[in-house]
């Protein structure tokens, strides 16, 4: 069973590939990330959305490119297939169905 810190970080992680795949090119940077976080609930600091990002990259779920001193993340298929509750990515919460 995981902890309650478990089930946010995993929640965010849903919350950072559903925000990436609402994007025409499917790609934000780490500043309107963490806003989007805050959004939900997620009050966070960047560098611990940095390291959500570099597990995200570690599973396959997004790309992550550095441009200066910001991180900016682009959302792979898999990320798009678990968004799309067509697979599961483990360490990432799973999408609820659309009704």
């Amino acid at each position: 069973m995981t902890d309650f810190n478990d089930y946010l970080t995993e929640d965010a992680r849903l919350v950072i590939l559903r925000e990436l795949n609402k994007q025409t090119d499917g790609r934000l940077n780490e500043v309107l990330l963490t806003k989007a976080l805050d959004a939900f609930g997620h009050n966070r600091s960047r560098e611990w959305v940095r390291t959500q990002l570099r597990k995200l990259a570690e599973l396959g779920a997004v790309r992550v490119t550095e441009i200066g001193t910001v991180m900016v993340a682009a959302i792979t298929r898999n990320g798009v297939d678990h968004v799309e509750r067509r697979s599961i990515i483990e360490s990432v919460a799973r999408p609820s169905p659309e009704i």
